[in-house]
């Protein structure tokens, strides 16, 4: 038998401070869940749009790709590609929401002319590079937006978990344990106020 169950007036006021930490430990993690889903809406809400915004702008850069190829050749498109720097500019960093780490993307898109001459290209080029550009700089937002949620929904089922457990397993347990022991030491000042009375008329 666990000694701090006793009835005794020790473990009486362990078991109230116990429960009043339990308490207190739910109210927290349920202020720390509607934080974090309050987080993950908006991060929800922007995803959306970013996506709307990607699907937009992929239709007009392939579009003014498809008329570049057309007016250019395949051939000589895919050779101007290839002089096209590879992006290495991105920087992931982290910042803390309630304790939850997600990534926080430094990416500032550089204002530049295109990677190759205007000689014999076409305006139709220039847009899908204009386009493209600007997916890119959509996809990376997209990442670090999605990558934010997904960590914030892990933590919101760990806290909920945690509050659950607070609230249907160790709050009970504390509230009935607390219950025990003040009804065991009511009954025992009760025995020992009536053995006092029986000794008192007795001596009178």
């Amino acid at each position: 038998m666990d000694p701090n169950t006793f009835p005794t007036k020790g473990n009486l006021i362990l078991a109230k401070n116990s429960l009043e930490l339990s308490r207190q430990g739910y109210e927290l993690m349920d202020k720390k869940r509607n934080i974090l889903i309050r987080e993950l809406m908006d991060l929800i809400a922007e995803a959306t749009d970013i996506q709307d915004e990607i699907d937009v702008t992929f239709t007009n850069a392939y579009r003014a790709l498809q008329k570049a190829n057309i007016q250019m050749g395949i051939h000589e498109v895919e050779q101007i590609s290839l002089g096209v720097p590879v992006e290495d500019s991105i920087r992931i960093k982290r910042r803390s929401v309630m304790g939850t780490e997600i990534p926080k993307v430094e990416y500032e898109p550089v204002k530049q002319k295109p990677a190759y001459s205007f000689y014999r290209t076409k305006m139709s080029l220039d847009e899908a590079f204009r386009q493209f550009t600007r997916v890119k700089e959509l996809t990376v937002r997209l990442a670090e937006v999605e990558n934010s949620a997904y960590r914030l929904a892990y933590n919101i089922k760990k806290t909920q978990k945690r509050a659950n457990a607070l609230s249907n397993i160790t709050i009970p347990k504390y509230t009935a344990l607390v219950k025990e022991i003040q009804e065991y030491l009511e009954e025992k000042e009760r025995e020992e106020f009536t053995r006092l009375k029986v000794i008192k008329r007795a001596k009178a």
